[in-house]
């Protein structure tokens, strides 16, 4: 099974739509379609020719109600604090991203996000996606030295050691990745990563 996972669009049209012209089984949107909400729905009728196959969450740049409202005007799931089975697999979503200078609308504390993350801790196999990306990791990297994860995604990853991590957030970072334990992460970025199923060991 193919899935094909992206975030941090901010109302790039043309990016989006050469995105999903990619034929993947599934699509699944990491957060900020839009920038401060604004837009969303024109993100939204493009994704539409994939509705029936597209998972979302929201970033920090939407909330939760955006994203419900989005995902029932176009026939899309809501993956936040949700998970699903796909080919064996579990897919885990957490949106929103830890607390940044700008204040915007889906932001979480670190004690929320270590909670909300708690129920995904024994899945296995599982493919976490989260709009924020894991602390003092290549993923989270501003610039040289200069880091804005969080750092429960970070403790979280450590000890639920999931097969894939895909975040966004960063944009500096998007495109970025890793190696974190037994972990491969990507910073999928708006360009995207096409994720192979078939690469997850199941036990």
């Amino acid at each position: 099974m193919k899935i094909l996972l992206f975030s941090d669009i901010h109302g790039d049209r043309r990016t989006l739509e050469r995105l999903i012209e990619n034929e993947a089984d599934l699509y699944i949107a990491a957060g900020d379609l839009a920038t401060w909400g604004r837009g969303l729905e024109a993100m939204g009728a493009i994704l539409a020719r994939r509705a029936a196959r597209t998972w979302l969450l929201p970033g920090n740049h939407e909330s939760v109600e955006d994203i419900d409202g989005l995902c029932r005007q176009y026939g899309m799931r809501n993956l936040h604090e949700r998970a699903f089975v796909a080919d064996g697999v579990t897919i885990g979503g957490l949106g929103y991203s830890n607390p940044t200078p700008f204040h915007t609308p889906g932001e979480y504390s670190e004690v929320q996000i270590e909670a909300k993350l708690a129920q995904f801790l024994d899945v296995r196999p599982l493919v976490m996606v989260c709009h924020c990306p894991p602390r003092n990791t290549p993923l989270d990297e501003i610039r040289p030295g200069v880091h804005a994860g969080s750092e429960s995604i970070a403790r979280f990853i450590a000890s639920a050691r999931p097969a894939y991590f895909f975040c966004g957030h960063i944009h500096e970072a998007a495109g970025v990745k890793t190696q974190l334990g037994e972990t491969i992460a990507v910073n999928a970025g708006k360009h995207g990563y096409l994720l192979d199923t078939d690469t997850i060991q199941r036990d």
